[in-house]
């Protein structure tokens, strides 16, 4: 288990600095929100675009993977119709079914599959599933789902091709499929930049916690420990299931299906919340919660079907 607790002691010590500079105020009142909008428009599209302009699409035709997007998406549906008939908002639900279902496969899910799974390679498919399709399904529910104001119908429906996220991943996506060769001082840049991506978003996390209240409390309690819930629980589970009994795996694919699906809510998360403005204490408690728990589940699956 080297990798599950060094996976989360990085994590920490980031969050804990950011937390430092809060409460120092090193960064001034707007530090926090710099970190984040960083984040979304310069260093996540760059990050997008390297790794899947570098990655190796046909690793999304698999079984582990099929069984990994059928349990991200039944426990995102399940938050989700919850979240129509207790009338939530389309925003603020779409950020509960993504804590709800979205892993922390990069600054986790490596360390986990290279030290628990013993490969790395295990976990880019699911890293290639949630930048391709998860991130930008829920990128343009939230962009379709924010106060329209002026803009009129056809600005909204293409709001999600203006979003840099979804712009970088879609370059990606293009450059992979086509297989232009790229030069090296092109990629320089975007790797530099795309490096500044999970730090920032873990000292904006970080600066977050300052002042907050203890997790799950409040009004957003409800909404908070269904998503958690799901995700250390639900998702392991329905993964689990679809892998043993649809699909006929066990032994070691199964155990890795099982892990990737008990990985805490993604960091990232939070910096689409406060994007947004919509579901920022729900991403920031989810997360922070989901993180704390998944050390006993991961602990639990591994003595289980390890």
């Amino acid at each position: 288990m080297t990798g599950v607790l060094t996976g989360f002691a990085v994590i920490a010590a980031v969050i804990g600095t950011g937390y430092v500079l809060g409460r120092l105020g090193l960064l001034g009142p707007g530090g926090r929100d710099v970190l984040t909008k960083l984040a979304f428009h310069v260093a996540t599209p760059a990050l997008m675009f390297e790794t899947l302009a570098r990655a190796d699409l046909s690793l999304l035709v698999s079984a582990p993977l099929a069984v990994t997007a059928l349990a991200t998406v039944a426990v995102m549906a399940v938050y989700a119709v919850v979240g129509v008939l207790r009338r939530w908002g389309t925003g603020f639900t779409t950020v509960g079914s993504l804590c709800a279902g979205y892993v922390n496969a990069g600054n986790l899910g490596i360390p986990v599959a290279a030290y628990v799974l013993g490969d790395a390679t295990l976990v880019a498919p699911v890293l290639l599933f949630q930048q391709l399709v998860v991130t930008p399904v829920a990128m343009t529910v939230l962009d379709l789902s924010g106060p329209g104001g002026e803009a009129g119908a056809l600005r909204r429906l293409t709001g999600p091709l203006r979003n840099p996220v979804v712009i970088g991943s879609l370059s990606g996506v293009l450059v992979a499929v086509t297989g232009c060769p790229l030069p090296e001082p092109v990629w320089e840049p975007f790797e530099l930049v795309g490096n500044m991506s999970v730090p920032a978003v873990l000292l904006a996390f970080g600066i977050s916690l300052h002042g907050s209240a203890l997790p799950g409390r409040g009004s957003d309690r409800g909404p908070v420990l269904m998503a958690v819930a799901l995700k250390v629980a639900g998702q392991p589970l329905a993964a689990w299931a679809l892998g043993s009994a649809v699909f006929g795996l066990s032994g070691r694919a199964l155990f890795t299906v099982v892990v990737t699906a008990a990985l805490p809510s993604a960091q990232n998360l939070f910096t689409y919340a406060s994007r947004y403005a919509v579901g920022t204490r729900l991403a920031r408690e989810a997360i922070l919660l989901s993180t704390f728990l998944s050390i006993p589940a991961l602990v639990l699956i591994a003595a289980t079907l390890g």
